[in-house]
């Protein structure tokens, strides 16, 4: 199969980007370069995307080490020390050999990232993954922030699960500027950055989310997978006090009538886990990119 499978194409052609997404599409390959290699090893943050294999619920996990946890051990695979954590939605599946992972780096400092999706292998320290595609994408609606340092001694806390997000909840999905997408489809599993200034997440309802989907590079890897199947993961992080909040349901696509399109997502099941990250990074400079929240 190439880059794109037939849901990301629908959309590509409905929107008339087919080319541009062709060109786009020339970047992606199977290997692990060596500035990509590079600039994953300065990385202390890495986010998983994967179906659970008991449920098929898909969900999307963070994982935290010194930089050099997650790194490049030849073209085609990365090695991980460490796992996520016990009691994660993701626990099994990275324990699974053989299971469809995509995953993404994503420097705040730099305002980068890179995605890596492949085949999982646990390991004595952690986990591999087999290389199957390789991109970065562009730095369109990360919000700089400039520095962190890991907090000694915070300790996670419980995970503390529901059906629905909690009033307290949809505050803390209302007030990000920043979230995590997995979804799974044909081409396997992807996982995306969304970004936007506070506010560009809206509750709905007790159960649903929505958010404008803003123009991007018009691979439609994450929308295309959604067009063929639903299953979606969010995780959103608190950078400050590195509590985690892991939303899992389904996605679909709308379009208003004048061509803006968004997301709806149902809750089906959600995890918060306080202090799940070590990390406190410092507060945001937002993208220039951002649109402004509109209504």
């Amino acid at each position: 199969m190439g880059v794109y499978h037939e849901g990301a194409r629908a959309l590509q052609d409905r929107l008339g980007v087919r080319t541009a997404a062709d060109h786009v599409g020339q970047m992606v390959g199977e290997g692990i370069k060596p500035v990509a290699a590079a600039f994953l090893e300065l990385q202390p943050l890495l986010v998983l995307g994967a179906a659970e294999p008991a449920t098929g619920r898909v969900w999307a996990s963070a994982l935290t080490g010194a930089p050099g946890f997650a790194r490049a051990t030849d073209p085609h695979r990365m090695s991980v020390t460490g796992s996520v954590r016990p009691g994660d939605p993701l626990a099994r599946a990275s324990a699974t050999a053989g299971t469809p992972v995509a995953t993404i780096a994503l420097d705040p400092r730099t305002r980068r990232r890179m995605r890596l999706n492949g085949r999982l292998r646990p390991t004595a320290r952690g986990f591999a993954v087999t290389a199957e595609k390789v991109f970065a994408n562009c730095p369109k609606y990360i919000q700089r922030r400039q520095s962190y340092e890991v907090v000694d001694g915070r300790t996670p806390g419980s995970p503390r699960t529901g059906t629905e997000p909690t009033h307290e909840q949809r505050e803390f999905i209302a007030a990000a500027d920043t979230f995590f997408l997995a979804t799974v489809g044909p081409g396997g599993v992807e996982v995306s950055h969304r970004g936007g200034n506070p506010g560009f997440v809206r509750p709905a309802s007790p159960r649903e989310l929505t958010w404008r989907d803003y123009p991007g590079n018009n691979m439609f890897l994450t929308l295309g997978n959604i067009e063929a199947d639903p299953r979606a993961g969010l995780l959103f992080l608190d950078w400050t006090t590195g509590t985690t909040l892991q939303l899992t349901g389904e996605a679909r696509t709308v379009f208003g009538p004048d061509g803006e399109r968004g997301v709806r997502f149902t809750a089906l099941e959600v995890v918060e886990t306080e202090s799940a990250l070590p990390l406190r990074w410092s507060a945001p400079e937002y993208s220039p990119a951002n649109p402004p929240r509109s209504g």
